[in-house]
């Protein structure tokens, strides 16, 4: 039963129901997490994507992309581009099903919070300062040192020095912890379309207690960018005979 869709769909899934969760738990009212801040949001979204990893393996997809971008980023690299379809499919559907788990098991603390822009940071991103030029950089930046950085991580050259078997997805978590740390403060970081996407979607469509506006002006900038960010990623892993 195990398939590459499955994987794909289900990692996605636990990323966005761990890593929306975190954010949910850390703005929601009357929450335990209310109020814990920035360090324990990255920190969540670093062991997000470390979990979906291991489920997206273990449930068909070698791969595990989880992510647009790292599908686009390895099909530029490789001339290949036969995934792209399936793969960014299974990744958006599992990030709207992430997203509605997360509305679920913070059922109650939706009308505890009267802030429509906390309730919407807890699907999406939106930036610290609105500016098209910046925001779109800060994606693109971000996304390119994710993309370019899993390329090294599971390059030959770096696999043949050696490390313990099993230790990618806690690099790539890590990674997603020093991204956010470093680059996400400008527009949360995304570098993610369908984790921001999805989540996007659902939060249209879901009926959340006292929600505002879904923010679409400013949805094409976490899409447009990342996938921007990781095909420059490929190229240079490309030219950089990276592989």
């Amino acid at each position: 039963m195990n398939s590459p869709f499955l994987g794909e769909f289900l990692g996605t899934m636990i990323i966005v129901l761990l890593g929306d969760g975190v954010v949910a738990g850390v703005l929601l009212k009357r929450s335990k997490a209310e109020g814990s801040g920035w360090i324990v949001i990255t920190a969540g979204w670093a062991f997000a994507v470390m979990a979906g990893v291991f489920v997206s393996i273990a449930c068909g997809s070698n791969d595990a992309h989880l992510n647009p971008v790292v599908t686009v980023g390895f099909a530029v690299r490789d001339a290949s581009f036969g995934k792209l379809a399936p793969y960014l499919a299974a990744q958006l559907l599992g990030a709207i099903v992430g997203a509605t788990l997360v509305w679920i098991h913070y059922f109650p603390h939706w009308k505890e919070t009267p802030d429509p822009a906390a309730k919407l940071a807890c699907f999406c991103t939106a930036p610290a300062i609105r500016s098209v030029a910046a925001n779109l950089f800060s994606e693109i930046c971000a996304t390119f040192v994710l993309v370019f950085v899993i390329g090294a991580i599971f390059s030959k050259k770096v696999s043949a020095m050696g490390p313990a078997a099993g230790l990618g997805p806690y690099l790539v978590g890590s990674l997603v912890w020093g991204v956010g740390l470093s680059l996400g403060g400008t527009t949360g970081y995304a570098i993610n379309p369908a984790r921001d996407l999805g989540p996007r979607i659902a939060h249209a469509i879901l009926p959340i207690a006292g929600k505002g506006s879904s923010d679409w002006g400013y949805a094409p900038i976490p899409v447009i960018g990342p996938l921007l960010g990781g095909a420059l990623a490929g190229l240079f892993l490309r030219l950089l005979a990276v592989s």
